[in-house]
């Protein structure tokens, strides 16, 4: 079959590669979809803790073609989706129910085959019938699954004036989600128009174009909004710039929620008496765990629109192309379709 493979960071190639066979209690999947994220990007540079030699890809949609022994709630000629993540179930953390930081994860497009291939074995287990939806549907369920579990760790209180940084596709998904579990008036600020007009149609009262070449204009123009601050102030962008201007937009006793990931070695300068003063809340939201169920509940009855959220696709043979293009401007959302 053939599949990305990287050797070291920044070193990949296109190549061919034994189709693997499932064990028991495993399925052979035919990739048909799978997302280019932002973690991508990070990987392609060595960060996120990669495994070498690695075929990235951690949000895929493909139909089963072959069961191992043991197999009995999925047939071949279904679809399905993955949670990427196998927790070990043993370690410190999984024994106190914070399965999101085990100690021993396998995280396939991370440090196990993921699903930049024309096929991927998974375990039955982490596998989810999506027969009733479309694969360009289906492909969002493992950013939409981060997006509820970030829900889960900023539990927005129902009234609440929410500000988000970003309009990628989590940063317009969460947007959806904001719009109708908590943020009673909803602000989304990112550089790029029609990305605003797509934050409108999810549901925000106000969009705020950042001018790049003048951050404080846009800081005073999202002051004006809330002048008194927001009670949640949100970065999905990943940028310490934004979170530079995250305290001073938040309100005394609100909170600054990093979701977008920044690079490893990134620091942000944080005034503690601030923190202290103002009592406010920094929380974080990394990956998902218990989310799949309900992320594909939301993009079922319609709560998660994806409507327009995919705006590029490419052929296996296109990755450069494809990884380059999902950091740019003009795309929201691009995939991989290994089969054409």
């Amino acid at each position: 079959m053939k599949a990305i493979q990287y050797d070291r960071p920044e070193s990949w190639a296109l190549v061919d590669l034994p189709t693997p066979e499932p064990g028991r209690g495993e399925v052979l999947i035919k990739v048909l979809r799978a997302g280019v994220c932002g973690t991508d990007r990070h990987l392609h540079v060595g960060e996120f803790g990669p495994s070498y030699p690695l075929t990235p890809g951690h949000e895929f949609a493909g139909e089963v073609v072959l069961t191992g022994d043991g197999v009995e709630s999925i047939r071949a000629g279904q679809r399905v989706v993955v949670d990427n993540c196998v927790q070990c179930g043993e370690c410190e953390f999984c024994r106190r129910h914070m399965a999101n930081f085990c100690e021993n994860t396998i995280a396939q497009g991370v440090n196990a085959q993921g699903g930049f291939a024309e096929y991927i074995v998974a375990r039955e287990g982490r596998c989810f019938v999506v027969d009733d939806l479309d694969l360009d549907t289906a492909v969002l369920a493992e950013p939409t699954a981060c997006v509820v579990h970030g829900l889960d760790q900023l539990a927005v209180a129902p009234g609440s004036r929410v500000l988000s940084f970003g309009a990628g596709p989590t940063g317009l998904i969460l947007a959806q989600l904001l719009a109708r579990h908590g943020a009673c008036d909803l602000t989304v600020a990112a550089p790029t128009a029609f990305k605003l007009e797509h934050a409108r149609e999810a549901g925000a009262q106000h969009t705020v174009q950042i001018d790049r070449t003048d951050p404080a204009a846009t800081t005073r123009q999202l002051a004006e909004i809330c002048p008194g601050g927001f009670d949640v102030v949100i970065d999905a962008t990943g940028a310490v710039a934004v979170l530079d201007e995250a305290i001073g937009l938040t309100r005394s006793g609100g909170t600054v929620f990093v979701y977008g990931m920044t690079e490893e070695n990134a620091r942000w300068t944080v005034p503690p008496y601030e923190i202290f003063r103002r009592e406010l809340t920094i929380k974080g939201s990394f990956a998902q765990t218990y989310s799949f169920d309900r992320a594909l509940l939301l993009l079922r009855n319609g709560q998660v629109d994806p409507a327009g959220l995919i705006t590029h696709r490419f052929s296996l043979d296109e990755y450069g192309a494809a990884l380059e293009m999902s950091g740019r401007s003009e795309c929201i959302k691009a995939v991989i379709q290994p089969h054409g």
